[in-house]
């Protein structure tokens, strides 16, 4: 998979893979159907592994090539001891997760740094829903309350607070439209979050 191609399926994805050094050692949490580690490893020549749950997006990302580890992410990364990769990569996943905040400290534990994205709930068409008295739907939310996997939502200034409060460095902190940054009241105007973190040095 080229870049072009990968701007075209999903441009969040590409904006990412401009953090991912080339030649990194990755780990993608909950990869899905394994297009991202596809395209670092043929045009960045990264290596690693993928973990997702879901049988059909386990053989997808099998198909793709991509060395995928069929495991349930509430259950850690004890698999992988400290620092272990240079980028663990967490894509959409971790609002899917009933333990946000030890999944959250097992990431930056095997990762030398990590990029964690998710739906921003303080994008603006999500508060008008909320404001006619519906639960949001949007293309980063795209499911109905009742059949959604998404059991936690936050916004940008939550996770940034989260993120403290766990110990960690945000080196970078974007908010983007369709794959495009927002400079511009980020909180409001971005419909996905994404945060490039790393453990604080110790003093």
């Amino acid at each position: 998979m080229n870049f072009e191609q990968l701007s075209s399926a999903r441009p969040d994805l590409a904006f990412i893979a401009h953090w991912v050094p080339a030649g990194a050692h990755v780990l993608d949490v909950g990869c899905g159907d394994g297009v991202m580690l596809d395209f670092l490893q043929s045009d960045k020549r990264c290596s690693g592994y993928g973990i997702e749950i879901a049988d059909d997006k386990v053989l997808e990302s099998s198909r793709r090539g991509v060395r995928v580890i069929q495991q349930d992410m509430e259950n850690g990364l004890g698999l992988f001891g400290d620092n272990s990769f240079d980028t663990v990569l967490c894509l959409s996943s971790l609002q899917m997760m009933k333990h946000v905040e030890p999944l959250l400290r097992d990431i930056v534990r095997v990762g030398k740094e990590a990029i964690i994205s998710f739906p921003n709930f303080a994008y603006w068409p999500h508060r008008v829903a909320l404001l006619k008295g519906r639960m949001p739907v949007s293309e980063t939310l795209p499911y109905e309350w009742y059949d959604t996997p998404n059991v936690r939502c936050a916004t940008i200034s939550d996770f940034r607070d989260l993120a403290e409060e766990v110990g960690l460095e945000v080196i970078e902190c974007v908010a983007l439209a369709e794959g495009r940054i927002v400079n511009v009241l980020p909180n409001l105007r971005g419909e996905l979050a994404v945060f490039r973190l790393r453990k604080k040095a110790a003093h």
